[in-house]
């Protein structure tokens, strides 16, 4: 495997092919299986090319990098201004700089911690885009509670962070709770109830209860953001001992429901999802529109159906479809949101179907 030393990507969406949109043509012959070890070796070719894709302190943000742990977690490596190769999670934890990590400590009048809060700023893409976005990254990275974390000097730990998000759910005015899902119910049972600053009782049921409520069609990325928080909250939920009755029935209901979706709006010609995400049909020649909603799709079903189903022809054919983009675009600079979350549906797929695996060489 080359590499190109110090290669870097982007903040452009570079449109390979034109970004003209077309009706998917009509292809209802039947799917076959795709050989299990090839799609695996397509799988770690393409997922170690792209673990070997630089990014560096120097050019990139917080944003792209993170996304990049997203995908690779504590694996994932960035270049630091002393031009070395160092793990971004661990840079962070250690209270290393970096554009966009906008972090702030919060005063407590109940515990003598202070909690960290992470600060937004939306369309910079450069800082925290969404309510929770770095917590969530950082909780799906595998960090324990007791993991410290270096804030100006001072020495927090992820429950510090765990507290302050609950604390903070009443400031989520957008009430977009998919990344506070996916963190809270990495650290507290599903079943958690609190305080928050407002004086008001949440819980975990609450958090899933407004998410559920939401259009996903006028959710970001056709709403798989939303679908990854239910999805992952259900299925702590279900491996605690949970029961499938009331809003976990609703969010059990929804997932199906999309996933049932996806595969009829799936392009049979090429294996691509509709770049409409859950609402209508469609498929692009821009291949950079393509990677970012077949990604988020396949990062959804991935944590949605079980290793029988996504052994499926259907599935497969999007994974390989994917697989092909990625290697289709190996010498271009790629948007890193829609590149590395579609790594991650890869990255998640592998470990669902084939087994987990390290990316580092």
């Amino acid at each position: 495997m080359k590499h190109k030393t110090g290669q870097t990507l982007t903040l452009c969406l570079l449109t390979c092919l034109g970004c003209t949109t077309v009706d998917p043509p009509a292809d209802l012959s039947p799917l076959t299986n795709v050989d299990a070890d090839d799609l695996r070796k397509k799988l770690d070719d393409e997922l170690e090319y792209t673990f070997g894709r630089r990014l560096d302190l120097k050019q990139q943000a917080t944003w792209q990098i993170l996304h990049g742990a997203l995908a690779y977690q504590r694996e994932f490596e960035v270049i630091d201004a002393e031009s070395e190769t160092v793990s971004a999670v661990d840079y962070l934890l250690a209270g290393g700089a970096m554009s966009g990590w906008d972090i702030e400590l919060v005063p407590s009048r109940i515990r003598p911690n202070p909690g960290i809060r992470a600060l937004l700023d939306p369309g910079s893409k450069a800082g925290q885009g969404h309510q929770d976005q770095w917590f969530a990254v950082l909780a799906q990275c595998d960090l324990a509670p007791e993991q410290t974390i270096k804030v100006y000097g001072e020495t927090v730990t992820m429950a510090d962070f765990v507290f302050q998000v609950q604390q903070d759910v009443p400031r989520n005015l957008g009430r977009e709770y998919s990344w506070t899902l996916i963190g809270l119910t990495t650290y507290l049972p599903t079943d958690a109830e609190w305080t928050g600053s407002d004086g008001g009782q949440w819980s975990i049921e609450r958090l899933m209860e407004i998410e559920l409520e939401q259009d996903l069609n006028r959710s970001a990325c056709g709403g798989t953001h939303r679908l990854i928080g239910i999805t992952m909250a259900l299925n702590r939920h279900l491996a605690q001992g949970g029961e499938l009755t009331g809003v976990w029935k609703q969010a059990d209901d929804k997932i199906q429901e999309s996933i049932a979706q996806a595969k009829r709006l799936q392009n049979r010609a090429d294996g691509s999802f509709s770049i409409h995400y859950f609402d209508r049909p469609g498929m692009s020649a821009d291949l950079a529109q393509d990677l970012g909603s077949t990604g988020h799709v396949l990062e959804f079903l991935a944590l949605a159906m079980t290793k029988e189903q996504l052994s499926e022809p259907w599935v497969q054919h999007s994974v390989t479809h994917l697989c092909e983009l990625f290697h289709r675009t190996r010498e271009i600079g790629l948007e890193c949101g829609a590149l590395y979350h579609a790594a991650h549906g890869l990255v998640l797929y592998r470990q669902r179907v084939f087994g987990a695996r390290s990316w580092k060489p």
